[in-house]
């Protein structure tokens, strides 16, 4: 079950994040903390789990550093440990955008399964909203990330990929279900 830690993170979560819409949806970002945390509840996530999944990207998208220690002296240090797994820049400004994504992808499948299962979800709740906006605005939708489709579809297919290299899971093979279906509606097959 889940305790008033877990109602604490929300709120908490809700503040930070008060601001934010999704990339070109309008979307409150809260919809996407709070659909991160179902897929892991889900999939087996314990309250610290579901604590990072609604955190996940406070520390690149709200503060840095500095949320990073708030979240620690709230949380605890396992949760710390977990947003930090998920966090792919911790500095303003971030890092070229492949860079990233090639660290990130790196670090997967010697990551925690704590902050695999968080990064599983939040990548499909990612995918799942790139192929839902996909279908309603087509092509246009690439405008709204910094890889394109291209580069946007290599990422999805190598988290994938590096998912798959560590343990293959009923949250993977969703991802990898997801992904797919993206790479078959655009047309576009990615070297493996």
């Amino acid at each position: 079950m889940l305790s008033e830690r877990f109602t604490a993170a929300l709120i908490y979560a809700t503040e930070l994040h008060a601001k934010q819409v999704r990339k070109g949806s309008g979307v409150p970002y809260i919809a996407h903390l709070l659909g991160v945390a179902s897929i892991a509840l889900e999939h087996g996530a314990n309250e610290e789990e579901a604590i990072a999944a609604l955190l996940h990207d406070a520390i690149e998208d709200q503060g840095g550093v500095a949320t990073r220690e708030e979240i620690r002296q709230r949380f605890g240090e396992n949760v710390t440990a977990i947003v930090d797994g998920c966090t792919d820049a911790h500095t303003t400004p971030k890092p070229p955008w492949k860079q990233r994504k090639e660290a990130y992808i790196a670090h997967i499948p010697t990551a925690s399964p704590s902050v695999q299962l968080v990064s599983a979800a939040d990548k499909l709740y990612n995918a799942q909203s790139i192929l839902k906006d996909y279908r309603l605005v087509g092509e246009t939708l690439w405008e709204r990330f910094q890889g394109g489709r291209v580069g946007t579809l290599w990422y999805y297919r190598a988290l994938v990929d590096a998912f798959n290299k560590t343990k293959v899971t009923p949250l993977v093979e969703e991802l990898e279900r997801v992904v797919l279906e993206l790479e078959m509606l655009t047309n576009l097959k990615l070297p493996r």
